[in-house]
């Protein structure tokens, strides 16, 4: 492996660990979808909020994060996908906008429209967010209608579209495939689980504690069977593959293969999906643990599966319309020169990572209650 295709694997192992990350601080939106089932009063709906606010900008953070990685370090996939599937990286966009706006005006007085509006607000971004975020996640294993033209990369001055869509869906048509709802849902119902989870840790209330430990089981067995169809899809279906001479080619079980020929991903995917079920028992028994459990869990299952989508010659955006379009780490990421400039300042990410985990720790010092939030000047 030479200098480039090292950085390649690298820059896709960081892409992949945001991504796992994203997945696990989606248990804001998972939170928010719950707002009135768990809240039933407005004291309770008011430390669900509250619980959530201390957390909601690490998503955000690290949703942009993600995405402008993603655009540093293999631009081709960024200008395809953003270019092409406006309309759902619009409605993305909309709804995490809406959840900025509610989070800064629900509680301002005299608001515009009223602290229920941007209740609404919350739970849309809560549900439409989370949905959204796993079906485009579910593109790079399913594929997408696009074509690209790499001659015109060197045609300066003259025709400068790369990529273009072969639909007039935009990105919509992914709505066909039932493999993108599976994992659009098994994401809504981890967010859901994880969230619940984060009240049993967080939360100190007897009403909010029981209602949390009995609905962790529902969203964790939605979770199991809507992930389990997604993993049956893949692991089951065809993936693309770059042959040695670049070519690519439809290879029948590619993903089963992928983990069969790279076992530390099989390893880490059966320990995350292990951690995860054992954070559903302790879930059940109501143990403030099962978020740490659940959350590392899905954190190296993700990890795991979308290293699987590209490494090891793997299209990790499967060109529907032509197959010799889709994308892999070797033919759409960035110069050498470039990757390596990103590498060097890649080094400050642990101590990011710590100041998160210091920050973290720091605002779940003491755990939310309702005499607190009477108390409390600042409520989102």
């Amino acid at each position: 492996m030479d200098t480039l295709q090292l950085l390649q694997h690298y820059w896709w192992f960081i892409i992949s660990l945001l991504g796992a990350l994203l997945v696990f601080l989606l248990f804001v939106q998972g939170g928010q979808g719950l707002l009135y089932t768990m809240g039933r009063t407005e004291a309770q709906r008011t430390m669900i909020v509250n619980a959530l606010g201390r957390k909601w900008e690490f998503t955000f953070t690290t949703l942009v994060t993600f995405g402008g990685a993603f655009f540093a370090s293999f631009p081709l996939f960024y200008s395809t996908s953003f270019g092409g599937a406006f309309y759902v990286w619009t409605l993305i966009l909309l709804v995490f906008v809406i959840q900025a706006v509610a989070y800064e005006y629900r509680r301002k007085p005299s608001n515009l429209f009223g602290e229920r509006t941007y209740n609404a607000f919350l739970i849309i971004n809560g549900i439409a967010g989370a949905l959204l975020l796993g079906m485009a996640v579910a593109t790079l294993f399913t594929g997408a209608s696009f074509t690209v033209d790499r001659l015109n990369l060197a045609d300066v001055g003259g025709n400068t579209t790369i990529s273009q869509w072969t639909t007039p869906w935009h990105g919509l048509e992914a709505l066909a495939d039932y493999r993108n709802w599976a994992l659009g849902l098994a994401v809504v119902f981890l967010s859901r689980m994880l969230a619940l989870h984060y009240f049993l840790n967080t939360i100190d209330d007897a009403d909010l504690t029981e209602r949390s430990r009995r609905r962790s089981l529902c969203a964790a067995a939605a979770f199991v069977v809507t992930f389990l169809v997604f993993l049956a899809g893949i692991l089951l279906g065809s993936g693309w593959r770059a042959a040695a001479d670049g070519t690519i080619v439809e290879e029948k079980y590619l993903y089963l293969h992928n983990f069969i020929e790279m076992p530390y991903l099989a390893v880490a995917l059966l320990a995350g999906v292990a951690a995860v079920l054992w954070s559903i028992r302790l879930g059940w028994q109501g143990s403030r643990k099962a978020i740490w459990w659940s959350g590392s869990g899905t954190v190296l299952a993700v990890l795991s599966l979308l290293l699987a989508a590209g490494w090891n010659n793997t299209a990790y955006y499967p060109s529907l319309a032509d197959a010799q379009s889709s994308l892999t780490i070797a033919n759409s990421s960035s110069s050498e020169f470039t990757l390596t400039a990103m590498s060097i300042v890649s080094i400050m990410i642990p101590f990011v990572a710590a100041y998160i985990w210091y920050a973290w720790r720091s605002m779940n010092r003491t755990r939310i209650t309702e005499e607190e939030i009477d108390g409390d000047d600042h409520l989102y």
